[in-house]
C-alpha cells in the first residue's frame, strides 16, 4: 500500500468523510501508475493504448472533416466564379417584359451589389461533323464583369464579344472536345427550329472562336459557350434578355435573399439561387460528410470503450486497496468517484491530445501532404486528372466542438460500469481472498 495516500491520523467521524477530498488524487495516481509490479506496468500500458486510441480517432475525425470542408469550399468558390449568386427568370421561360425595371427592383435589396442581363439556353456546338451539347449564354461583357469573377478576370477576352460580330468564347474542355482552335468557324444549332415548306428546320449560325477560358470547374469548362447578348437574342429569337443575374454581398445568404426577392418581385418571375440550382451536388457532399463523421466516430467509440477493459483490470488489481479504503470509512460513492476520475482523466488526455494533433494536421496539411508525396514519390492529386492539385483544408468550430463533446461523453459513459462494480466490492471478501 505504498502508493495509497493515507493521513497520519483519521479525523473524527463528525468532521466528514476525508476520502472525498482524495478521489481526484487517487484516481490520477491510478491513471499514471506505471511503477510497482508487472501487473501495474501492464495496466498502465493498456491505459496508454486507450488514450492513444482516443487521440488518434479524434485527430482523424478532425482532419478528415477539415479536408472535406476544404474540398467543398474550393469547388464552391470555383463554381461561384462562373455563375451568379441569384437568377431572376421569366416564369414562362420567355424574355422578361422589362428587365431594367426588374433589375432596379432587385437592387433595392441591400444585399444585392450588381445586376446583369443574360440569355441562356441549351444548344449544340460543333465543328465539322463533331457536335457537343452546351449551354449557350448571351452576356453583356461590361455588366457581366460586376456579377461573375470569371468575366472580371477575362475582361480583355470577353471584350471581343461585340454585337453583330458573331464571336464566341468556349470553355477549354469544350473546345478540345470538338477540336476547335482560335479563328475556327464554330456552328451553334438552336434547339427551336423554324417552320418551312419542307418541315421544321433547325436554326444554326456560324460563330468565330475568339478565345477559350478555364474556370477550374470541369462542368463549365466542358459545357459553356459565351456569346454577346444581342447575338444570342437574335439566334434564339427572344425579344430580349430572358433573365437577370445578381451578385450579393455574401453568397451564403443567397437562399434568404432569393425568398425575399420572390415576394417583392411577384409571381410573374422565378427567383433561383445557386444553392437550389446545384442542390444535388451539395446534398451529396453533406451526406458523404455525415457518413464519414459517423464512421470515424465509431473509431473514437471503440477507443473510448477500451477504457472499460482498462478499468476492469484496475478494479481487479486494486481490490485489496478498495477494501482497506472501505474499512477506513470510504463510501461506495467515493470508491466509484476514484475510478470515474481515472477513466475521465484518460478520456480528457486522449481528447485534448487528439484535438491538438488534428488541428496541427488540418492547418498544415498543405505542407505535410507535399512532403509525404516527395518522400513516397507519388502524387495524391495529379494535376492532369484533378483540377485541384493541392490538398485543401478548412477546420470549422461547428465540426470540432461536437467532436470534442462526443469523445468526452463516450469516455465518461465507458467509466460508469467498471466504477459501479468497484463501489460494490465487499471489503471482507476482498481481504479474505486478497
Amino acid at each position: 500500500m505504498k502508493n495509497l495516500p493515507v493521513p497520519a491520523a483519521i479525523p473524527p467521524a463528525t468532521s466528514g468523510n476525508w476520502f472525498d477530498r482524495f478521489e481526484t488524487h487517487i484516481g490520477w495516481r491510478y491513471t499514471r501508475a506505471g511503477r510497482g509490479g508487472r501487473q501495474n506496468r501492464f495496466i498502465s500500458f493498456i491505459s496508454g493504448i486507450s488514450i492513444l486510441g482516443i487521440a488518434l480517432g479524434v485527430a482523424a475525425l478532425i482532419t478528415v472533416l477539415s479536408v472535406m470542408n476544404g474540398f467543398q469550399k474550393e469547388v464552391r468558390d470555383r463554381m461561384l466564379a462562373v455563375i451568379s449568386h441569384v437568377e431572376v427568370l421569366d416564369r414562362n421561360g420567355e424574355a422578361l417584359p422589362d428587365w431594367q425595371a426588374t433589375a432596379a427592383a432587385a437592387l433595392q435589396n441591400p444585399e444585392v451589389q450588381a445586376v446583369a442581363p443574360f440569355v441562356a439556353t441549351q444548344a449544340l456546338v460543333g465543328l465539322g461533323d463533331t457536335l457537343q451539347g452546351a449551354v449557350v449564354r448571351g452576356i453583356d461583357p461590361a455588366q457581366e464583369a460586376g456579377v461573375t469573377a470569371l468575366a472580371q478576370q477575362q475582361q480583355p477576352l470577353l471584350a471581343q464579344l461585340q454585337p453583330g460580330a458573331w464571336n464566341v468564347v468556349l470553355g477549354a474542355e469544350l473546345a478540345r472536345l470538338i477540336g476547335a482552335r482560335l479563328g475556327d468557324k464554330v456552328t451553334l444549332v438552336s434547339p427551336s427550329g423554324q417552320l418551312t415548306p419542307a418541315g421544321v428546320v433547325p436554326r444554326l449560325k456560324q460563330f468565330t472562336l475568339v478565345g477559350v477560358f478555364e474556370s477550374g470547374h470541369y462542368e463549365y469548362d466542358a459545357s459553356l459557350a459565351l456569346v454577346h447578348l444581342d447575338d444570342a437574342a437574335r439566334l434564339f429569337r427572344t425579344a430580349g434578355p430572358t433573365g437577370v443575374q445578381l451578385r450579393l454581398r455574401d453568397a451564403q445568404v443567397a437562399r434568404t435573399v432569393g425568398e425575399q426577392l420572390q415576394q417583392s418581385l411577384g409571381p410573374t418571375v422565378e427567383v433561383r439561387d445557386w444553392t437550389r440550382t446545384h442542390r444535388n451536388w451539395f446534398d451529396a457532399v453533406q451526406i458523404e460528410k455525415r457518413l464519414m463523421a459517423v464512421i470515424l466516430t465509431l473509431i473514437v467509440a471503440v477507443a473510448a470503450f477500451n477504457l472499460v477493459s482498462t478499468l476492469v483490470m484496475t478494479v481487479t488489481d486494486k481490490r485489496a486497496d478498495i477494501a482497506i479504503l472501505r474499512t477506513l470509512g470510504a463510501s461506495p460513492q467515493s470508491i466509484m468517484g476514484i475510478f470515474m476520475v481515472q477513466g475521465a482523466a484518460a478520456g480528457i488526455l486522449g481528447t485534448v491530445g487528439g484535438t491538438l494533433l488534428g488541428l496541427g494536421l488540418a492547418f498544415n496539411i498543405d505542407t505535410i501532404v507535399p512532403a509525404i508525396e516527395k518522400l513516397l514519390g507519388v502524387a495524391f492529386l495529379p494535376g492532369n486528372i484533378y483540377v485541384i492539385s493541392r490538398m485543401p483544408s478548412e477546420p470549422l468550430a461547428a465540426d470540432i466542438v461536437p467532436i470534442v463533446v462526443v469523445a468526452l461523453v463516450l469516455a465518461f459513459v465507458a467509466t460508469l460500469y467498471p466504477s459501479w462494480r468497484a463501489s460494490r466490492v465487499n471489503p471482507a471478501q476482498a481481504l479474505r481472498h486478497g
